[in-house]
């Protein structure tokens, strides 16, 4: 006996299905590619918008009772795939990049770094094509964190410097093209022109993401930057102490100024946890000040760090905790601000109207 479901029905039942980030379809926001019906045989790719999404499972098992609640309905095969959206770093120097992610700190000390660091890579082990390029130009610290040594090689026929790569992460900072120990010297106009270097003469082309360590504070590298390079959004890290969330509001409210999209607040050195008998203590200001901080400026608190003993030591070592302790507390807390950082990008990309197919 034929069945006469038709894709019709099953494309509005899946209409119904409510992205709870983007807000949209999954219908609307083209989640739903390559559907097959086939008598009661329902087949379709449902393609997330980030492979580092939250919400997988939980869409998938929504896309899936949706379809078996139709009448006729006995099997229904869903293949998961992901294509990251192009948000508005994919013009002008970085044509190829989909999205560039800025992670900025009013102060320094909050560990920025770090957390761009193990942000990175978290996203590459998503599947993401993911770099990170150190724009501290006074302080370089990336080659540090990923035990950087050799200089970058130079394709001739490109005219462009080849990034380092760790983890599956392409690497560039000042520091690398640099003697070791040398300091920087240079004023604002010459800072400028380094930002716009390492923009334009990277061979970055084809990256999902593109994370940027920006020195803390609101100087010439984050002005530079963000008049460069329409970025995708930026990401603020502080502390829960009151100076740190303080200046971390003013280093919001430039990029604020620069029309930058805000994707939210990360907590770093939430709490201390205590390597004998894992106690977590709060070393800074109060629990939740953060959050709180994050719900009166109206912007998303994207997650908190702990500080373990283990981070400091895999830094020293320039082994991101996401590699050197991928079961620990910390690198869950990374993965978790990872996934929340994209769907932020995912939710800028598809209410732009950007995709890049």
């Amino acid at each position: 006996m034929t069945s006469t479901l038709r894709k019709e029905q099953v494309l509005a039942a899946l209409d119904a299905v409510i992205d709870p980030e983007l807000h949209r379809s999954l219908v609307a926001a083209g989640m739903i590619q390559e559907l097959q019906v086939d008598d009661g045989r329902v087949a379709f790719t449902l393609e997330l918008t980030t492979p580092a999404c939250p919400l997988r499972d939980t869409l998938r098992q929504a896309a899936e009772e949706a379809v078996r609640a139709l009448p006729g309905v006995t099997e229904v095969t869903i293949n998961l795939t992901a294509r990251v959206r192009a948000g508005r770093g994919g013009e002008e120097l970085l044509r190829n990049v989909r999205n560039v992610i800025a992670v900025a700190s009013g102060k320094g000390g909050v560990g920025k770094s770090t957390v761009a660091a193990n942000l990175a890579v978290a996203l590459a082990q998503s599947g993401a094509k993911t770099g990170l390029l150190d724009l501290d130009i006074y302080g370089p610290s990336i080659p540090l964190l990923f035990d950087l040594h050799e200089q970058p090689e130079f394709d001739q026929e490109k005219k462009k410097l080849i990034p380092l790569v760790r983890y599956d992460v392409r690497l560039m900072s000042i520091g690398l093209l640099l003697e070791e120990g040398q300091a920087v010297i240079w004023r604002g106009p010459m800072v400028a022109g380094a930002v716009q270097q390492l923009l334009r003469d990277v061979e970055w082309d084809g990256l999902d993401y593109l994370v940027v360590d920006l020195p803390p504070g609101t100087g010439d590298a984050p002005l530079s930057l963000a008049q460069l390079v329409p970025l995708s959004g930026v990401v603020i890290v502080t502390t829960a102490q009151d100076a740190a969330l303080t200046i971390a509001t003013k280093a919001m409210r430039l990029f604020e100024t620069m029309q930058v999209p805000i994707f939210g607040i990360i907590e770093n050195i939430g709490t201390f946890v205590c390597p004998n008998c894992r106690q977590e203590t709060q070393i800074f200001g109060r629990h939740g000040a953060a959050e709180e901080e994050a719900e009166r400026l109206r912007v998303p608190f994207l997650g908190r760090i702990p500080l373990t003993p283990e981070i400091v030591v895999d830094s020293d070592r320039g082994i991101p905790s996401v590699i050197a302790h991928p079961d620990s507390s910390q690198a869950g807390a990374f993965r978790d601000v990872a996934g929340a950082v994209a769907a932020q990008a995912s939710v800028a990309a598809v209410m732009r109207g950007s995709c890049n197919r």
